[in-house]
């Protein structure tokens, strides 16, 4: 991809005359901006840490025993933890889509998890990535990308991160994701070609790919220490099929026994020469893989931290975890929460979220402000005061006045669109919700049936009151197919809706 030369140069000089923290972005890009912001001595840096179908209960500050995360634990301690913060879909893509351009995937048109060889996310859209590029601010991009299909598979157009305001790509995948071979080569079985772009071998022993990408992005961190950076953090893990480092595997199974099997057959362990699953790749419970692999991925967050004190950039970095949609309720948990990934119900949309950024926000502080991943796009720009593009629409709402004060409200009301033309594999069914205040409105497009929560008095939504408050669907049903409206959505062909 063409660089923007201008912006390189501008960088460059700015780099070599020491400008960078004094000019128009002094004070992190707060001087004639947000009001909000406190100055700080350099252009404040970004850092999104993403994790692949984390369950609502599978960190330590969301209330897993099992699990260890000391480092995101002590991310919360040190910021913001937020209890009501959602994904903008129940499947990866489209949350990818919205958090990086700030819109309803409804709005974009990625409305599911692309496939091998679909097209990809287009270039017309502008990114945060490429606002953040076009003000001087180094970024990468490392790990899963999935916004596009592959060459490998015959896509005919493969858009790339670095055709998105990414000015490094680096560990990501270059065909189908999801098949647990997360050693050095990362070669699937018997097949010809690495699923990564990792072309050589950068760690010692046994090369795993959660390590990889936290090694890369300490790195990263290293590369661009003398110049604001935007750095996208986007792992596979802990994806099915789960396959942890082996001595953190080890551990959790002396920690505690696996649960049984969800599953009569495991590749892997058929590669093993195994029959079934005892190797507890498909543990319902307690699964070893599973908690490994988020362990592996807090222990990238304690890497990142460790830098960026190191480096003393840590008052002027905002780091920022989540995971793109709730965990896989056959081999996690999401604690009180109903069903999982690919479901509208809390437990497939609802999830983890803690925003550590010393200079401005409190330590140990909750949130129980209503939250979006999509919000993030126009929060970032917020916090380092650049106005979005004109041209480009933006649905998200900033929550820097919540970073400021959590008690301050957020959204007030949001929307999903999840039509499917058959059941998604893990369960998931075509439909379509809203949550407006305490209430939560599903409408399913294949039955035309409608259920509403009252989500303060009933978080796992076991208690459907549609027929007890009918005034409120009629309300709620004629919001969202305004919404569709407004956003250009599709309900499939035969189904129902209220549109």
């Amino acid at each position: 991809m063409k660089k923007n030369c201008d912006s390189l140069s501008r960088r460059s000089f700015l780099k070599g005359t020491g400008l960078l923290v004094s000019a128009v972005f002094s004070g992190g890009g707060c001087v004639g901006g947000n009001s909000l912001c406190k100055k700080t001595s350099r252009q404040t840096n970004v850092i999104i840490v993403l994790a692949d179908d984390l369950g609502w209960g599978d960190l330590g500050c969301y209330g897993s025993d099992f699990i260890e995360t000391p480092n995101v634990d002590k991310l919360a301690s040190e910021g913001m933890k937020f209890t009501e913060n959602y994904a903008p879909a129940p499947v990866c893509s489209p949350t990818r889509a919205a958090l990086l351009t700030g819109q309803y995937p409804a709005r974009v048109g990625i409305l599911d998890y692309l496939r091998p060889e679909d097209g990809g996310l287009s270039r017309d859209y502008v990114t945060v990535a490429e606002m953040l590029k076009r003000n001087d601010y180094a970024t990468g991009m490392i790990g899963k990308w999935h916004l596009t299909g592959y060459a490998y598979h015959g896509a005919k157009d493969e858009v790339r991160a670095v055709d998105h305001g990414f000015d490094e790509e680096l560990v990501t995948e270059i065909k189908g994701v999801g098949n647990g071979a997360n050693y050095y080569p990362y070669v699937f079985r018997d097949q010809e070609i690495s699923w990564t772009s990792v072309t050589e071998k950068k760690l010692p022993s046994e090369e795993y790919l959660v390590d990889r990408m936290n090694f890369e992005a300490v790195n990263f961190i290293e590369r661009h220490k003398d110049e604001p950076f935007f750095l996208y953090l986007s792992h596979f893990a802990p994806h099915t099929i789960v396959n942890g480092r082996k001595d953190l595997v080890e551990k959790y199974r002396k920690k505690h026994k696996p649960g049984k099997s969800g599953r009569e057959n495991c590749y892997i362990c058929q590669d093993a020469g195994l029959e079934g699953d005892p190797l507890n790749h498909w543990a319902v419970d307690h699964n070893p893989h599973l908690a490994a692999m988020i362990e592996n991925v807090d222990e990238g967050v304690g890497k990142i931290v460790q830098k960026l004190d190191e480096l003393r950039l840590a008052k002027d970095t905002i780091v920022i975890f989540t995971s793109d949609n709730g965990g896989e309720s056959n081999i996690t948990t999401n604690a009180h929460l109903r069903k999982g990934k690919s479901s509208l119900y809390e437990g497939g949309i609802r999830v983890p979220l803690v925003v550590r950024w010393p200079s401005f926000v409190k330590a140990d502080t909750v949130s129980d402000s209503f939250v979006n991943i999509m919000d993030f796009y126009p929060t970032i720009l917020d916090a380092v005061s650049i106005n979005p593009d004109p041209k480009h629409k933006v649905d998200g709402i900033s929550f820097l006045p919540v970073l400021k004060d959590p008690t301050v409200p957020g959204r007030d009301v949001m929307y999903w669109h999840y039509p499917l033309d058959k059941p998604h594999f893990l369960g998931g069914v075509s439909a379509g919700a809203i949550r407006k205040g305490k209430w939560k409105l599903i409408e399913f497009f294949v039955t035309g049936k409608v259920e509403l929560y009252d989500l303060e008095a009933d978080e796992g939504e076991q208690n459907n009151l549609a027929a007890k408050h009918p005034e409120k669907v009629k309300e709620l049903l004629d919001m969202l197919a305004k919404w569709r409206s407004e956003v250009g959505a599709e309900v499939p062909k035969g189904q129902i809706s209220s549109k």
